[in-house]
């Protein structure tokens, strides 16, 4: 074989491997079916395709006949009676053994759902929608091939918080036919806080008058002070007739809503209208920003009790889902110390202290649920002051309370905010819209697995799905929620639905880029930067600092430069990890041929003499700040949104810092960056020390300050006559805890941190 023929035949394998995986992505599902295999050739929906089902799938059909009429603009006619150019839908339990579970043939003649239950017939028919495309103006064309599938989770849910802002009906179907469309089968609905009540209570109107509405809301971030706010009159509420109306949508697409009513914290909204349920008596007023208050209901007083049971008895008649979530997150105990009623109920009930007494409370709400056949579902702070095994935990605040929960023989639902709230950001690019803080990208949302290794099978069994958190502090519109919820619900689809054996990453991505079509023909504002630039720093063994920049998109080429300017089609081509040998402006841009794709990547560089140099630390760095101490010295400053792994936080500990040099050198400058946030419980240290040393033995100190107020990243730096140093110790007191009066107060204040600078 000569080499003429031999590279022919690798281009035509080429272009056959790419017409083959075309041809797999056209024929692909979200979530990632347990069976898929796709047939050769297509079929045709027209409007000569007819239904044939049974009365008990009525509904389905009508369901499906809607979704045919809105893609193509026709319906389908039923007619039983000729199998030929129709879709049938059946019910088979025999043949389809696992509830929720479908089998989806498409052949020559016909395209065969059935499915074990009612629900499974639904997610054939979605799985369907997802196949069938566009063909010409009257018909759709789906590929022929196979689908069996059934989830890997009984719960499979999406939280959305409509306390902070409230978003229309019109909206929460539509939301509602997304959950639906991949297989999501729980709209957690989070109905009250401290910014708005947003469910109407007929016994006690002043919920719909008063706790209902704020006189403002804040304008950006609330770690920037001084507040400044709208002075906007904002809320509004459902009415029972419009609770019910989306509970019934809810359920034609199988989708059980489970209702929260926070409790005992997240109270304001509804102690400024009764005031008397609080500890003080008030005056409240409705929250206008973002936060966690230290005014609750009154757990020593009777009223309260009676409060919930009166709400909870017109919840439970609105919601037939089995279970109400009753909150139990976020409570301060500092009004129940001080409270005369708190701690006579404390006495009265042999509780050891005001944990305790939010358990009394939790049980008392959780028992007279049972008296309505309901079960309880909370946040894991429940778990402090003790619920019975009855309660449903949700593990917010991360992984570690959800395995002792499980231990413990509780049914967990995993939510752990780290991984699955959406509300962080989804990429460290500085023109994302304002967030809540954090960095949680699709890659790592798809990387959860709910199920961790600590656990035994038979624990394993009390984790009964997983869950999605949608907090709407800064989603002031529903454009803005669905910008920050997809895709990152698809990939949290596959994480509840699919076997955790047919999850992959890279071909998720290819179904997503596929997907694309579908999602801008239904006017969703997606997130349209998943395959976006993304760097990493690294040190060679030489000392130098190289930066690292990949991509998930494929046949994409990343052009640079690095002197501030936009790259373009002909800049330098990235061929490998980027020297950083000098302070400078790296950016970056993916070509796809000559078009650039997506958004140009910026990485500003300070190059320094304490790049890569040694550093040990007394006190080690805490909670999701627990990062590297290498990275105090990688020439990356951290941006203001401390959310890109650049910054060490130190919770009540001090900075202690040792950096060693490794020769003598000179040095005339020396840096820090601190963080002062208050109301992100971030304090810049109230004291700050410089030294410098020849021997690691005596030290002289060249800086010290305090006093550090600028709100955001206050830059500390010294410059003093060059000496020749190999050591420099930076010492940063915390302030301990937060000042009474100011926002946390008595928690543990962090001491925020990033690069040290030595020159």
């Amino acid at each position: 074989m000569n080499k003429r023929t031999l590279l022919l035949l690798l281009i035509l394998l080429l272009f056959a491997n790419s017409a083959l995986l075309a041809q797999q992505v056209s024929f692909s599902v979200v979530p990632e079916p347990y069976y898929i295999k796709q047939g050769n050739g297509g079929l045709s929906i027209t409007d000569r395709t007819t239904i044939a089902y049974s009365d008990e799938l009525k509904a389905s059909a009508e369901l499906l006949n809607e979704a045919v009429l809105s893609y193509a603009g026709f319906a389908l006619a039923v007619n039983t009676q000729s199998p030929a150019n129709q879709i049938v839908l059946k019910l088979d339990s025999i043949t389809v053994k696992e509830k929720e579970g479908y089998h989806l043939v498409i052949n020559d003649r016909q395209i065969l759902i059935k499915g074990h239950d009612q629900a499974g017939v639904f997610y054939g028919i979605q799985s369907l929608m997802q196949l069938w495309k566009p063909h010409d103006k009257t018909s759709l064309r789906v590929e022929k091939g196979e689908i069996r599938d059934y989830p890997r989770f009984n719960y499979r849910g999406m939280h959305l918080d409509v306390g902070r802002h409230m978003y229309s009906i019109a909206f929460l179907k539509k939301f509602i036919d997304l959950l639906a469309l991949y297989k999501f089968n729980v709209f957690h609905w989070h109905l009250t806080e401290d910014q708005g009540w947003r469910i109407e209570i007929k016994k006690y109107p002043k919920l719909q008058s008063v706790s209902a509405w704020r006189d403002g809301t804040i304008i950006g971030h609330k770690k920037e002070t001084p507040h400044t706010f709208d002075g906007l009159r904002y809320g509004g509420y459902y009415t029972q007739e419009e609770v019910r109306e989306v509970v019934r949508y809810a359920s034609s697409k199988h989708v059980n809503i489970l209702p929260e009513i926070e409790m005992p914290g997240h109270a304001l909204a509804a102690l400024t209208a009764y005031p008397q349920l609080g500890c003080t008596g008030g005056p409240y007023k409705t929250a206008q920003f973002w936060g966690v208050f230290d005014d609750v209901f009154c757990a020593g007083n009777e009223d309260t009790y009676q409060f919930m049971e009166d709400v909870l008895d017109e919840v439970v008649s609105l919601f037939p889902y089995a279970y109400v979530h009753i909150g139990g997150d976020e409570c301060p105990k500092l009004k129940w110390k001080k409270c005369p009623k708190c701690q006579q109920k404390i006495k009265e009930n042999g509780l050891k202290d005001e944990h305790e007494l939010q358990g009394y409370f939790m049980k008392r709400i959780e028992k007279y649920l049972g008296t309505k056949n309901k079960k309880a579902v909370g946040w894991d702070e429940v778990l402090e002051g003790g619920v019975s095994k009855n309660t449903t935990i949700m593990n917010w605040r991360g992984e570690q309370s959800g395995i002792a929960a499980a231990k413990e023989n509780y049914e967990v639902i995993m939510t752990p905010e780290n991984m699955l709230y959406f509300d962080y950001y989804q990429s460290l690019d500085k023109n994302e819209p304002v967030a809540a803080g954090n960095y949680t990208p699709l890659s790592k949302v798809y990387g959860y697995e709910p199920i961790p290794d600590s656990l035994s099978s038979e624990q394993a069994g009390y984790i009964k799905g997983v869950q999605g958190g949608i907090w709407t502090e800064y989603m002031k519109d529903e454009k803005h929620l669905e910008y920050m919820v997809f895709p990152r619900a698809l990939a949290l689809s596959e994480i509840a639905w699919s076997d955790k054996r047919e999850k992959d990453y890279p071909w998720f991505l290819k179904k997503l880029r596929y997907h694309e079509g579908f999602m801008k023909r239904t006017k969703l504002n997606y997130y349209p930067y998943f395959d976006e630039i993304i760097a990493e720093m690294k040190s060679g063994a030489n000392g130098n600092s190289y930066l690292t920049l990949k991509t998930t998109l494929p046949k994409a080429q990343i052009r640079y430069t690095l002197d501030g300017s936009v790259p373009h089609a002909k800049s330098k081509l990235y061929q490998g990890p980027v020297l950083m040998n000098r302070s400078m402006t790296l950016k970056a841009g993916l070509f796809v041929g000559t078009r650039r794709s997506g958004r140009i990547f910026n990485q500003d560089f300070q190059h320094h003499a304490g790049l890569g140099k040694k550093i040990s630390l007394s006190y080690a760095p805490a909670g999701k700040y627990s990062f590297s101490a290498g990275l105090l010295l990688n020439g990356l400053e951290g941006h203001h949104r401390f959310n890109d792994s650049q910054w060490l936080g130190f919770s009540g500990e001090n900075l202690e810092a040792l950096i060693d040099l490794g020769a003598l050198r000179p040095v005339s400058r020396i840096g820090l960056n601190v963080l002062n946030y208050h109301w992100q419980r971030m304090w810049a240290p109230k004291k700050l020390n410089f030294l410098i040393s020849a021997d690691g033995k005596t030290f002289k100190e060249i800086y010290t300050g305090g006093n550090f107020d600028i709100n955001g990243i206050n830059k500390i730096r010294k410059e003093f006559p060059s000496e020749n140093i190999r050591y420099v110790k930076i010492l940063g007191e915390n302030v301990g805890r937060i000042p009474i009066g100011e926002y946390g107060e008595g928690e543990k204040a962090w001491l925020m941190a990033d690069e040290i600078i030595i020159n």
